[in-house]
């Protein structure tokens, strides 16, 4: 089954290595459509005619987009993939390949609640969990985990059932708070688990201060059927947030999140059509199916 949503990565002009790297690494992963910029627009975006926009690509599976959006926000580990491998080998394999040229945040070892897992930035600066585990315990092999740290942290469980609200067939896995013997604040979420149609999240909780939030490298696409979808995720996901080009926007929290119709893909494939439409959806925040058909 295909994800309605799904992670986008946004990369300066690195996009398509990097699904190569990322598809050559795991099992059951292809490269799919892969769109490119045309005329329209340049004097936002600054790419050239027919450099590539986004690639579409799977691993494991899960559907991901990465984005060649030019040097503006940068990978941080307030959003992360937590991977389930079955086994030890796998966990060993996807360990050396990540974290060539990258940087380790938790040594690959053993902890209390996996035999063997590690934290670490690849290459690129994406943030990946590697954990020895079992598929049951999670459904996905990949989660999003998101990072809730400082005065974040006491939004955490609010964000839970926030989102849970908002999309349908959403069921909250469980909530692990902190006890009062741990070095946090009593009932305060530590890790949360959640669904939103068909895709895992995760949410991670402590107080410590840091320097880096949520932002646009990692948003993630809900793709819309119809006009009256798009109003109710746009609605619903920027009440207390902000709207943003293009169908972006964040939520109260910060989070990104794109809602886009489905049929806008087919509508940008078209040689005949595509400058007109990327033309018209320059214009828009929120997206009007009506006039990018008729563009």
């Amino acid at each position: 089954m295909k994800n309605t949503i799904t992670p986008c990565l946004w990369f300066d002009n690195q996009a398509e290595e990097a699904v190569n790297f990322y598809t050559s690494l795991f099992s059951n992963s292809t490269i799919g459509k892969i769109s490119r910029y045309g005329k329209e627009g340049f004097e936002v975006h600054g790419q050239k005619e027919g450099t590539v926009l986004t690639v579409a690509f799977e691993l494991g599976g899960q559907s991901f987009t990465a984005l060649n959006g030019g040097r503006v926000f940068e990978f941080n580990p307030s959003i992360s993939f937590y991977v389930v491998c079955e086994t030890e080998k796998e966990v060993d394999f996807l360990w050396e390949k990540l974290s060539e040229q990258g940087t380790v945040m938790m040594e690959l070892n053993k902890y209390e609640w996996s035999e063997k897992y590690g934290w670490l930035n690849d290459r690129y600066g994406l943030s990946w969990q590697i954990s020895l585990d079992n598929l049951e315990n999670t459904e996905r092999k990949f989660s999003p985990a998101l990072l809730f740290m400082g005065p974040n942290h006491q939004l955490a469980e609010e964000a839970v059932h926030f989102y849970t609200s908002v999309f349908p067939e959403s069921q909250i896995k469980g909530i692990l708070k902190y006890r009062a013997d741990e070095n946090e604040k009593e009932g305060t979420v530590k890790h949360a688990q959640f669904t939103l149609q068909n895709q895992t999240f995760m949410i991670m909780g402590n107080s410590m201060p840091n320097d880096f939030n949520f932002n646009e490298s990692v948003s993630f696409q809900v793709f819309c059927q119809t006009q009256d979808e798009i109003d109710y995720y746009w609605q619903k996901l920027t009440e207390g947030g902000n709207e943003g080009q293009c169908g972006w926007l964040k939520d109260k929290y910060g989070l990104s999140w794109q809602v886009v119709p489905q049929i806008l893909e087919e509508l940008i494939s078209n040689p005949e059509r595509s400058e007109k439409v990327m033309k018209a959806l320059m214009q828009m925040k929120k997206f009007d199916i009506e006039k990018l058909v008729s563009a």
